[in-house]
């Protein structure tokens, strides 16, 4: 057996000349910090500078460890800017001790069980003739509808987040980056 010897560089032009360059997969990045797919949905969020109000809120509400668990969950991550939308004064009162029952609620609304990657939601919309209805760990529902060619997430508020960064593959789940806070009420 003849042993092939080459630079990096050589072989990795190979593999793009034979068209495997797409299996070299490129790290997606969020908040400027690299998001990779042997980490857990919380090693990779707590990187990220625009997720650091949504990990603030996870750590008071106690969810870390079960984020972290195996999963798989589908995350609906709203960034920094979407928490500042809401009423001044919100996210200070949500992480107050008193108020977790109430953060717990609004950020598990956040989550559905299970792996739902951005072409198994179009699949799922186009299945249900436009809309696609989404169990939460809360309990509650969320719509997912096509605009414009994104995915949006309606909340029972009748609110509107649109993923602004789909499928950000994690260890036990998938994170879809969305521009708004999603309200169970």
């Amino acid at each position: 057996m003849k042993k092939f010897n080459a630079p990096l560089g050589a072989t990795v032009a190979l593999a793009l000349a034979l068209g495997l360059g797409a299996a070299v997969a490129k790290v997606p990045m969020v908040g400027g910090a690299p998001m990779y797919a042997s980490l857990t949905i919380p090693q990779n969020a707590s990187k990220a500078k625009n997720l650091t109000t949504l990990v603030a809120a996870v750590k008071a509400a106690g969810l870390v460890d079960t984020l972290a668990g195996p999963g798989p969950f589908t995350v609906f991550a709203p960034t920094n800017a979407a928490f500042a939308k809401l009423p001044a004064g919100t996210v200070p009162t949500l992480l107050k001790p008193e108020n977790k029952a109430t953060l717990t609620a609004v950020l598990t609304y956040h989550v559905v069980a299970g792996k739902v990657t951005a072409a198994d939601l179009v699949k799922m919309i186009k299945a249900g003739g436009g809309k696609a209805m989404l169990k939460t760990v809360q309990g509650g529902e969320l719509t997912a509808e096509m605009k414009g060619g994104h995915v949006e997430i309606v909340d029972a508020k009748g609110g509107v987040a649109t993923v602004r960064i789909a499928d950000v593959m994690q260890k036990n789940g998938v994170v879809h980056v969305i521009d708004k806070v999603l309200l169970p009420m």
